[in-house]
């Protein structure tokens, strides 16, 4: 074991980690397992400083809630993209909608003509049928008028 300074040094993973080894190089009855080394931690995101007066420990814990809560804001944030999305979908479909709405619109203004056409085409028909049958009876009466005189 080597001897502790007066002064505490920060904890580094990667010195534990080359410890161990040489102590299991140095007893055979140790087996090593192959060393891959590791890959320094992403770095705390840029709005977080760390305080000159925490220690190491509360450093990594503050380091590790922060991380914790920046990816759960990574995620909100990819909600919002879905959303955004939602938001497009409906606009589409509300240009959609009002683009028939005009249609509707359009086509309830042309069965209005239509119908006020037929109805001064039946009412057209209604006046000639009375006019028609008006010369009817009256041609009727002068000829049965004219009948009548010529009966001695």
């Amino acid at each position: 074991m080597r001897p502790q300074s007066a002064a505490v040094k920060p904890f580094d993973v990667n010195r534990l980690e080359d410890e161990v080894r040489e102590a299991s190089q140095q007893r055979p009855h140790i087996q090593a397992v192959d060393y891959t080394p590791r890959t320094p931690p992403p770095p705390v995101p840029e709005y977080v400083v760390h305080r000159d007066d925490v220690s190491e420990i509360g450093k990594l814990s503050a380091e590790a809630i922060v991380k914790e809560y920046e990816e759960t804001a990574k995620e909100i944030e990819a909600m919002g993209g879905v959303v955004r999305e939602m938001v497009q979908r409906c606009e589409q479909l509300s240009a959609t909608a009002s683009a028939m709405l005009k249609d509707i619109k359009a086509t309830a203004t042309r069965y209005r003509k239509e119908g006020k056409r037929i109805f001064n085409e039946v009412e057209s028909c209604s006046s000639a049928t009375d006019e028609v049958r008006r010369m009817c009876e009256s041609f009727r009466d002068k000829i049965a008028t004219k009948a009548t005189e010529a009966t001695p």
